[in-house]
Formats: structure tokens, C-alpha cells, sequence
């Protein structure tokens, strides 16, 4: 059993920045993908960034490349998502997941999920 809680959403200003994290605990290890993934009012769950504990990290949303970047503090199995350069359309609800299994953790099918946390990014 993993539990997720993530945690550093809120409200800023386009061009703003916001660090996101996903406290993991439980039976989390090296064999898991976690990763970030949003969703916005009237619109379907889309991954944004992905972490293989057991290697790094895996990829980005083409819509994030550049302004986000995915990290790991492995020694308290917490994982970040620094957040630069925010724009309106990433408003969203923002959720951790966790899988040991890639292709169902990469199409948003993770057996983990934590609560989400809300960013707001206003014009």
C-alpha cells in the first residue's frame, strides 16, 4: 500500500512560479513510476511529468518542457514539481500517482493517487 499527499498548490500570477510536492509512504520503492498529472475543469486528466524512482526522470508534457522540472528528495521518498513560468492554462487540479507498472501508470490508470492540490494562474 502507497499513500499519497501532495502539497504547495495556490494562486499566482501569470509568470509566476509554484513548487509542488507528493509526500510518499508506505511501501513505495525503486521499482515505482510517480509522477504529476493535472486536470481542468471540462477537460480529460493529462500527464505533465514523470519519475522512475529506480532511474530518474522520464519525461515531460510537450505543453510543460522547459518551464517544469521533476525532482526527487529520495532520502524522505518526497517527489517535486518546480513549476516556472506559469500560464493561465495551466490552471488545473494537480495529482501525484504512483505505479510499478509503466503503461498503466503513463495512461493515467495508476493504482496510487493522491487528493491533488489546485494552481491557479490568473492573467
Amino acid at each position: 500500500q502507497v499513500h499519497l499527499l501532495e502539497s504547495g498548490g495556490g494562486s499566482v500570477q501569470t509568470g509566476g512560479s509554484l513548487r509542488l510536492s507528493c509526500a510518499a509512504s508506505g511501501d513505495i520503492n525503486s521499482r515505482y513510476y510517480m509522477g504529476w498529472f493535472r486536470q481542468a475543469p471540462g477537460k480529460e486528466r493529462e500527464g505533465v511529468a514523470h519519475f522512475y524512482i529506480g532511474g530518474g526522470v522520464v519525461g515531460y508534457a510537450e505543453s510543460v518542457k522547459g518551464r517544469f522540472t521533476i525532482s526527487q528528495d529520495n532520502t524522505k521518498n518526497i517527489l517535486f514539481l518546480q513549476m516556472n513560468s506559469l500560464k493561465p492554462e495551466d490552471t488545473a487540479m494537480y495529482y501525484c500517482a504512483a505505479d510499478t507498472v509503466y503503461s498503466d501508470y503513463i495512461h493515467g490508470a495508476s493504482r496510487y493517487w493522491g487528493q491533488g492540490t489546485q494552481v491557479t494562474v490568473s492573467e
